[in-house]
């Protein structure tokens, strides 16, 4: 392909990278919302992730298996979305009840949570290829969208399907910028993020918001989930590894701890992947997205809107 001919398709590149983009972004506000409170990284979100991926295939397979008629984005939707969202925000909770609390309680190093969350996400992933099989799941998003549900912009092709991803996505984020801003719940969350302890005093449950904590995260995961299976319209018990990384660079680029700064770290992680994808090959994506990880651990470790730890903080 000339570099004519690359240039030319670099506008619908760009619109799939901000797509794909949001969703990061939205994978990487759990990463990002249990660090701000616990100051650790849950390595097994990648696999939350995965799990609402085949929650939301499983729910369409069952509404295909009984001929519902009519399968509308509008309805089906939510009815794809809301059974992920919850399940996976109790799973998140139950991950950080039964590994994570019992070690981070009894004042461990940093390093006790770090093991467990390894061996969450190793547990889940097996879990889901012994009942589900190894065998990939397709998801039928034609049912939904069809093909032809695609218009132009500025001599741009795009797909209804890639704007509905990306304004659920942003979507999910202001709502829960607004929950965390303007709530009790969020004063809470707030609060413990500062100091722990001195919640503790001032009477917050502090046990109850760092579950509640991993819930949303959790919650945003599986709709991330989701929206991906209906994207690529393949899933398997893997895909939680590649992703979670990816969300975890984001989460890093836009500055671990702030919710904003996720999302940021998300788009802009979207759009280097589909610039790289149209001048290299394709195989090398995942290679530009770790190289930006290192690259801004080495030169701006705490990320665009991030803010260097106070000496009480570091390890």
């Amino acid at each position: 392909m000339s570099f004519v001919d690359t240039l030319s398709i670099l506008p619908q590149q760009l619109v799939f990278g901000l797509a794909l983009g949001t969703v990061y972004g939205l994978i990487a506000l759990g990463y990002t919302m249990v660090y701000g409170v616990l100051l650790m990284i849950n390595f097994a979100h990648g696999e939350v992730f995965m799990i609402g991926a085949y929650i939301g295939w499983g729910v369409l397979a069952v509404l295909l298996d009984n001929a519902v008629g009519g399968l509308h984005p509008v309805w089906v939707l939510p009815v794809l979305l809301l059974p992920a969202m919850v399940l996976c925000g109790a799973l998140g909770m139950g991950i950080e009840r039964f590994a994570y609390r019992p070690l981070y309680m009894r004042g461990g190093t940093r390093l006790a949570p770090l093991i467990s969350a390894f061996g969450a996400s190793i547990f889940l992933q097996n879990a889901v290829m012994l009942t589900q099989g190894a065998r990939m799941k397709v998801y039928m998003t034609n049912t939904i969208f069809p093909r032809t549900w695609r218009f132009d912009i500025l001599g741009v092709n795009v797909s209804v399907l890639v704007l509905v991803i990306a304004s659920l996505s942003l979507l999910l984020t202001w709502a829960l910028v607004q929950l965390v801003q303007r709530s009790t719940l969020g004063r809470s969350i707030r609060a413990v993020s500062e100091d722990r302890e001195m919640a503790a005093v001032m009477g917050i449950n502090v046990g109850q918001v760092v579950g509640l904590t991993f819930f949303l995260g959790s919650a945003l995961g599986g709709a991330a989930g989701v929206l991906i299976g209906l994207y690529y319209t393949q899933i398997d018990f893997v895909m939680g590894y590649s992703a979670g990384l990816k969300a975890f660079t984001a989460a890093v680029l836009g500055g671990i701890g702030n919710i904003k700064g996720a999302m940021l770290g998300g788009l802009l992680l979207g759009l280097i992947e589909s610039v790289a994808v149209t001048f290299i090959n394709p195989a090398f994506k995942d290679v530009v997205a770790f190289g930006v990880l290192i690259l801004v651990l080495m030169f701006r470790p705490e990320g665009i809107f991030g803010e260097t730890l106070a000496d009480w903080k570091k390890v």
